[in-house]
């Protein structure tokens, strides 16, 4: 088992260890005061993992409640929070009980949404059961969900109390929704770690890359914990991402969207001369190897103007992150009627005509 330390306010700890579900309650245990958890997992997940939860926590001396929900990115809701929140209320839940997110990135997205606002804060914990929610979702506190125009536009910052990532679960996954976490994983190696890239390509033991990220995603998170700089490198390739996501319809995974995203980033970066050659080229070869998209059909136009409600533009200026280097990025503040243009050389190559 390993442990990474998540240095904000408050510190927690990411725990990764084969076989840990079966022991939730014993780790939650040692976390958290509470005595009271609502289990909230959507309906994939919950009848292949929510009872061994259950009953571990039952074992560790926690009053231990499921609560089931649709799963998919169209019920990532106000609706379902308020659902959320009154099935608590409900059952009881007090200030010093505690929500826990069973599940994948939109799971921890709502329970930690509904936790932040539950009786103005509750504590959660996160157990995640994708390859994306364990490298990236489930760490940082970002908590959110979508409106009709866009992704994540209400949310808070809301940080759990423990991460416990089992990658057992991972052989559940259907490849697709496996190889979207890869696109977080390639992410964070072409944010500020070179050196994931070639453990990636080699092949390491999933265990190993999966705290090799949340270490990562730590240490950014603990330089700033509510996004206002540094933080905001690990949305490379999530601007192109999500706009594409919304074209989509949300019928794409986040992930696609967001390898579509990393290759748009990063032949813009090339062809403006941020970039030397070859980045491109590796990203690209790495997400496709991994099973993910690296083209779309959208052109540059479609998504730059999908881009415009993006909830990091501040005024009519967009902040873009571009890589600038093997493992290398950084962030780029420009004019959002500007967007279009840069990446307008994408078309033919990833974007459509």
């Amino acid at each position: 088992m390993e442990r990474v330390s998540i240095r904000t306010a408050p510190a927690y700890e990411a725990v990764v260890g084969r076989g840990l579900l079966r022991s939730a309650g014993e780790l939650i245990a040692g976390a958290v005061g509470g005595r009271h958890a609502l289990i909230a997992a959507d309906e994939h997940v919950a009848p292949l993992y929510l009872e061994t939860v259950r009953e571990s926590m039952e074992a560790a001396g926690f009053r231990a409640e499921g609560w089931t929900f649709p799963a998919g990115e169209g019920a990532k809701t106000l609706a379902t929070v308020e659902a959320m929140a009154c099935e608590a209320d409900a059952r009881g839940l007090t200030r010093s009980d505690l929500f826990v997110a069973l599940g994948g990135g939109v799971t921890g997205d709502l329970v930690g949404l509904a936790a932040a606002l539950y009786l103005r804060g509750v504590d959660f914990v996160q157990i995640p059961t994708t390859l994306l929610a364990m490298a990236d979702a489930s760490v940082g506190g970002k908590t959110a969900a979508n409106l009709p125009s866009g992704k994540n536009l209400v949310g808070a910052f809301h940080q759990p109390r423990l991460v416990i990532c089992d990658p057992d679960t991972l052989e559940t996954l259907p490849p697709a929704v496996y190889a979207e976490g890869m696109a977080e994983i390639i992410k964070h190696g072409a944010i500020c770690d070179a050196g994931l890239l070639d453990r990636i390509r080699r092949g390491e033991e999933i265990e190993k890359i999966v705290a090799d990220n949340i270490r990562i995603k730590a240490e950014v998170v603990s330089r700033d914990e509510k996004e206002k700089g540094p933080r905001q490198l690990l949305n490379l390739g999530h601007t192109f991402g999500h706009a594409l996501e919304k074209l989509s319809g949300f019928t794409i995974y986040h992930g696609e969207g967001v390898s579509v995203g990393l290759c748009v980033a990063a032949l813009a970066a090339e062809k403006k001369g941020l970039c030397p050659a070859g980045v491109y080229a590796e990203l690209r070869e790495l997400l496709a190897g991994a099973g993910l998209p690296v083209t779309t059909g959208f052109t540059a136009a479609q998504i730059a103007e999908n881009a415009m409600n993006d909830k990091k533009r501040k005024g009519n200026t967009l902040t873009v992150v571009l890589p600038t280097g093997r493992g290398r990025s950084e962030l780029f503040p420009i004019p959002a009627a500007e967007l279009a243009g840069l990446i307008a050389c994408c078309d033919g190559e990833v974007t459509g005509r």
